[in-house]
């Protein structure tokens, strides 16, 4: 497997989770219930992934959770069309726990242990079994995959007021500060991009170290007072790091995440999931990037002279020639 973009089992670190799409509290809080999470492997019948996922949340809705508990099941929505195959000791080996933690955990659900869990599972589990293929190679299977991340990505936003709510807080951020390292780089530079074009000061943090909390300083000392934040598998602890501190600042956190239930949820206000495809040697993440367009979408709402900044930039190109179309 790969590197940044690997499908890793574990999570990187035991996280408590907050409620996907909502802003929370400061303080350490239950599991999050709804959200969007990562697909198991590409390959299952088409909906199976979308349906054990839905099913594996509601599951977890309403219950109090340890952080090792959250961990086992943040790798069971990872895993959605597999998770009612594991086994206990499967489970456990890709969470990264102990198999009495994955006991325990079955028993917090209400269950009388992880076979009780199982059998629930394989019982509400759609009709597609880990392994079912069909005639489809993997490069078509990993594309399909990625169109069921879109459509779960479709059906969060038929609420849109995290979105919306996410907008304002950067349109009122004055810079606002958008991070993103490793695997993430790509869509927090996305998104700073086209976000340049109608903001007037946003500032892409895309490098860690030493001078990522010196960077995230002077951006409150200018008068931000929030941050976009990427961040995708594997986790880097630097960004957990970044996010406590930037909310120790002051700031207020909005995350683009892999799930409901990933590292970055504990140091975060506003958690947006997108899910990513893991059926390729690197995690694609199309629903991410398309959720960032969202977000940029929902920050022109908020800004007042949003389309005017745009006309301005369109009508510089062209007395430029910038483009050749």
């Amino acid at each position: 497997m790969s590197g940044d973009g690997e499908n890793a089992g574990g999570t990187g670190g035991a996280a408590e989770s907050r409620p996907a799409g909502t802003t929370t509290e400061r303080e350490p809080a239950g599991t999050a219930p709804a959200g969007q999470t990562r697909p198991g492997k590409a390959g299952a019948a088409e909906g199976a992934d979308t349906g054990t996922a839905a099913r594996l949340q509601k599951l977890f809705e309403g219950h109090r959770l340890t952080p090792t508990q959250r961990r086992i099941a943040h790798c069971m929505v990872r895993r959605a069309a597999d998770a009612p195959f594991l086994s206990s000791v499967e489970l456990a080996e890709l969470a990264g726990v102990s198999q009495p933690s994955v006991t325990r955990f079955a028993v917090a659900l209400g269950f009388d242990g992880y076979p009780a869990l199982r059998r629930h599972l394989r019982e509400v589990a759609p009709t597609g079994k880990r392994g079912d293929t069909g005639t489809a190679n993997e490069y078509q299977q990993a594309v399909e995959a990625e169109i069921d991340n879109l459509r779960q990505l479709a059906a969060a936003l038929a609420d849109p007021s995290p979105v919306i709510e996410a907008g304002r807080l950067f349109a009122a951020s004055r810079p606002l500060p958008v991070l993103g390292l490793r695997a993430a780089t790509a869509q927090a530079a996305g998104f700073s991009y086209f976000a340049r074009k109608v903001h007037p000061d946003v500032r892409l943090l895309d490098e860690g170290g030493t001078m990522l909390t010196d960077r995230i300083d002077a951006a409150v000392r200018a008068g931000a007072s929030a941050l976009l934040c990427f961040a995708l598998p594997r986790h880097p602890r630097e960004v957990l790091d970044a996010l406590a501190y930037a909310r120790t600042a002051g700031l207020t956190v909005v995350t683009v995440a892999d799930s409901a239930f990933a590292p970055v949820a504990h140091h975060t206000d506003l958690l947006l999931p997108a899910p990513v495809g893991t059926g390729l040697a690197f995690d694609t993440a199309c629903a991410p990037m398309l959720l960032g367009r969202v977000l940029l979408e929902a920050m022109c709402d908020a800004l007042p002279d949003a389309q005017a900044r745009l006309e301005e930039f369109d009508a510089k190109a062209a007395a430029r020639g910038l483009f050749v179309e």
